[in-house]
């Protein structure tokens, strides 16, 4: 089985903050954004993990490279300093975010073309009634 790495990184973009939540497993990448409205706070953000992770809606994945590296664990306390200083997100992040609102723009316009054309045919279907029901009684 292969190994998972998760990331949550939490930034404001005016006028919300966003949660970006990225997941490789076995080289590849995926992403999820959530918009969490006001600034959360810690508990706040560790209770939105543990109860809605399994329902987040992944992008999907996107071939990566995936470095394995022993680190000193005082180096790895200053990367994560480092990084909570930093805000943002990756462009491999980016990319899959992009990809995953590519999909549900299709999605969305197929079902607007069926719900149209369905509307359409209804139309169709009530004119010929009443066009029928002019002519019943002469």
């Amino acid at each position: 089985m292969g190994e998972a790495i998760s990331k949550l990184t939490v930034y404001f973009e005016d006028p919300f903050w966003i949660g970006v939540f990225e997941r490789i497993e076995n080289g590849k990448l995926s992403v999820c954004k959530v918009t969490f409205g006001a600034e959360p706070k810690d508990y706040e953000i560790q209770e939105f993990v543990l109860k809605n992770y399994y329902r987040l809606q992944f992008s999907p994945a996107v071939t990566t490279v995936v470095k394995e590296t022993k680190r000193n664990p005082k180096r790895m306390q200053r990367e994560a300093k480092k990084q909570l200083q930093t805000t943002g997100i990756g462009t491999k992040s980016q990319e899959a975010l992009k990809l995953q609102h590519e999909q549900c723009k299709q999605e969305r316009k197929i079902r607007s073309k069926e719900q149209k054309e369905a509307e359409e045919q209804r139309m169709f279907e009530l004119k010929q009634r009443k066009r029928l029901e002019k002519h019943k009684g002469h």
